[in-house]
């Protein structure tokens, strides 16, 4: 059962023989998810005119342990129904000018929190086996997940070589840039809500071809998981008028730092040889730069020689 609906269903199944107060709470849940996705027990129970004790038991009812997992398929139903417009809605409807920094440094604070505690370690253990086994790396985040494909890339690339990652406008130049994937590769696709189709395309793909599949998403009833054989599972906000991509952002960084620990010798050899050619091409600003003027004079440590631009 898609997980986005199920909560929907198990209303629309047991509403005929409900009582009065769960046929309440009902029909605000179906015709109010926006808000009743922010509200604990006890003030759902308030917004509808019932009990504390009524929502727990209305929980009960629906088949779950209790109101925390009726809350989670509630957020899983959010999350895939609310079009941008909506989430810009619910975000100011949320928080007050005046609360913006506060608020959303604190809720990516709580997302990395989450994600310590969900993720999964032998998941984690199995994407590094298989980036390091593979021939060929991709790579691959559309749209507001494409500066994480790009910030993982960049890093792979100082660990390995044939890293490849896909940029795209459509569907089929990513099929075009993954003509060669076999067996012996792996791919990292990366989606959250709103869930990427063309990303998707590019998992059954590689799939297709018996590559191994990691995937980074916000749930493991992602559809990001259909194809994968390795699911890294990275909390997202739910709804907000940018995506937060915090957590999985962190996730990304520690598979970079587990990766350059597996190949520490490598990669230090690797850094020692930029670290020459950076500085030998002056890649980063190591220099005094003195404004004269109109114009900028520049020490250049090395040579201690100076020149007027």
């Amino acid at each position: 059962m898609n997980q986005s609906n199920e909560l929907l269903n198990r209303i629309n199944e047991r509403y005929p023989h409900m009582s009065k107060g769960q046929k309440a709470l009902s029909a605000y849940i179906t015709d109010n998810y926006d808000k009743a996705v922010f509200l604990t027990a006890e003030k759902l129970g308030q917004a509808v005119g019932v009990s504390e004790s009524t929502v727990v038991r209305y929980a009960s009812y629906l088949g779950y342990r209790g109101y925390p997992e009726v809350h989670r398929a509630l957020e899983e139903h959010v999350r895939n129904k609310l079009n941008s417009i909506q989430r810009m809605d619910v975000t100011c409807e949320r928080i007050s000018q005046s609360e913006v920094l506060e608020s959303v440094l604190r809720s990516d604070a709580e997302k990395i929190k989450h994600t310590i505690e969900q993720i999964n370690q032998e998941a984690f253990e199995l994407a590094l086996d298989i980036i390091m086994n593979a021939e060929h790396i991709y790579v691959v985040g559309i749209r507001s997940c494409a500066p994480l494909a790009a910030f993982l890339s960049f890093y792979l690339n100082l660990i390995f070589e044939n890293v490849h990652l896909l940029q795209t406008s459509s569907s089929s130049e990513l099929f075009e840039q993954m003509i060669r994937i076999s067996d012996r590769d792996a791919i990292i696709g990366i989606s959250f809500p709103r869930y990427s189709m063309r990303t998707l395309k590019a998992m059954e793909f590689a799939n297709n071809r018996n590559a191994k599949v990691i995937t980074l998403t916000d749930s493991v009833h992602s559809p990001m998981n259909l194809y994968s054989s390795c699911n890294l599972i990275a909390n997202s906000d739910m709804i907000s008028i940018v995506d937060s991509l915090v957590a999985p952002l962190s996730v990304i960084n520690a598979l970079i730092v587990a990766l350059c620990m597996r190949k520490q010798d490598e990669v230090a050899d690797s850094l020692e040889t930029l670290e020459q050619i950076w500085g030998e091409y002056q890649v980063y600003e190591s220099d005094e730069i003195n404004f004269v003027g109109d114009s900028i004079r520049l020490r250049f440590g090395k040579t201690g020689d100076n020149k007027d631009e």
